[in-house]
């Protein structure tokens, strides 16, 4: 089969790297891809945006299967195109894809299929907005209704914050047109759990559980980013606890939207927080986690190209998936500035001392190579560093020893990724 990979970051790389281990694939293309995905797939210099040019690119090369790694694509309506023209395409389409690309969207699903999630309210109106949260109990959640790159969902102690939020967000347009229209929601307590499954707008099978850290500073400090670590699995759920989960927040999702006439076909990601009164969604996400999918993917051994191609032609044929029993943990490493401003550019050392090192994985999530062939900075997210081991603990290790060989100015990287639960679960 030959394969083209849509998008530039780890969680495309590490696509490619698990699909390029297939016995079915002949050829793997990734548009743009990265510096690293050029390493085992050959790139072309398509923005994930450009779909027309993907689709022409996908017709010239007479591609079996494109895989669609960002949401913006899909909320764009890639897959809706493709499947116009006959090609087979992963991910869900235009009109499922508003899970993601409309915060109030998703909520007002949940709301209609009796799925738990936190108390809401949508404004599009500044003001209306203002006075809601001066009169609301705090601390609050203040989120950007269309896609901010994971940075549009903003905590709020107190009052003045949520209404300086609101202006950033709403009038100062920090997100552009994403944060028009918001949702303010009760803040949720307890903890976190990335929940992914896989759909054919009927079948639905659970991967394995995983726990981001969004937060960029260590003790869950500083602003929201697009993820800074993650491990898998999350020891704070069973096995059939996970099912029970996936039986609150994906079947009855994709039930309802496959009643509705919107049949979801692709990856659903559940955003879960388990608190004392049961597990709520937070989000859904209509693509694969990332930092998630690092961590996720690594333990997996089922042929993950031959499970995408089955959904992209319509059926599941498997109930489960295969899993390894090891452990695994990822950690960003990132540019100094981000989630905000950051300087691009710099040589990245010390790739070369973590190639060979057993069951560590290293993968690019902002980099491209200079005149001199070395690997430099081009993201907020540079790499991620994953390994697995026979617990976390030992995946921890080994994931931490490998990243203090890596270095670019101003790098940085949480040091606590996974340290809290392991302290838990000892």
């Amino acid at each position: 089969m030959k394969v083209l990979i849509v998008g530039s970051g780890a969680r495309e790389h590490v696509l490619a790297w698990k699909i390029a281990q297939s016995p079915l694939l002949s050829k793997l293309y990734a548009a743009p891809g990265n510096a690293g995905i050029a390493e085992i797939a050959e790139c072309c210099p398509i923005e994930s945006a450009d779909l027309d040019g993907l689709l022409a690119f996908a017709k010239k090369q007479s591609i079996d299967l494109t895989v669609v790694g960002p949401e913006s694509p899909l909320v764009a309506g890639i897959t809706d195109l493709f499947r116009r023209e006959g090609l087979n395409i992963f991910g869900p389409s235009q009109a499922a894809a508003r899970l993601e690309g409309s915060k109030s969207f998703a909520k007002d699903q949940m709301h209609k299929f009796g799925i738990p999630t936190a108390h809401y309210e949508t404004f599009s109106n500044i003001n209306e907005a203002k006075h809601y949260v001066i009169e609301s109990e705090m601390p609050i959640v203040i989120k950007a209704d269309g896609l901010a790159a994971g940075k549009g969902v903003v905590i709020c102690e107190t009052s003045q914050e949520a209404v300086s939020v609101l202006t950033q967000m709403m009038s100062e347009k920090i997100f552009g047109h994403a944060g028009e229209s918001i949702v303010i929601e009760n803040k949720l307590e307890g903890d976190e759990l990335s929940i992914l499954a896989l759909c054919d707008g009927e079948k639905v099978i659970p991967l394995a559980s995983a726990q981001d850290h969004k937060r960029v500073y260590d003790g869950d400090r500083g602003p929201n980013t697009g993820g800074m670590g993650a491990y898998s699995p999350c020891p704070l759920v069973s096995r059939e606890k996970i099912q029970e989960i996936v039986d609150l927040s994906i079947r009855p999702m994709v039930r309802g939207m496959a009643k509705e006439g919107t049949p979801y076909h692709g990856l659903l990601y559940a955003g879960i927080m388990l608190t004392k009164e049961g597990p709520f969604v937070l989000e859904y996400n209509c693509r694969f986690g990332d930092p998630e999918a690092q961590v996720i993917l690594p333990r997996l051994k089922s042929d993950l190209l031959d499970v995408l191609n089955q959904i992209a032609c319509g059926r599941l044929q498997l109930d489960a998936l295969e899993w390894h029993d090891k452990a695994c943990l990822g950690v960003v490493m990132a540019s100094q500035g981000y989630p905000g401003f950051y300087e691009k550019g710099y040589v990245i050392e010390g790739l070369d001392s973590v190639k060979n090192l057993n069951d560590v994985f290293v993968f690019h999530a902002g980099t491209s190579r200079n005149d001199k062939k070395q690997y430099i900075t081009a993201g907020g997210r540079v790499l991620v560093i994953s390994a697995l081991g026979d617990n976390l603990r030992m995946a921890y290790d080994r994931v931490y020893a490998a990243a203090q060989n890596i270095r670019f100015q101003g790098g940085f990287y949480r040091k606590d990724i996974g340290r809290r639960v392991m302290e838990v679960y000892r």
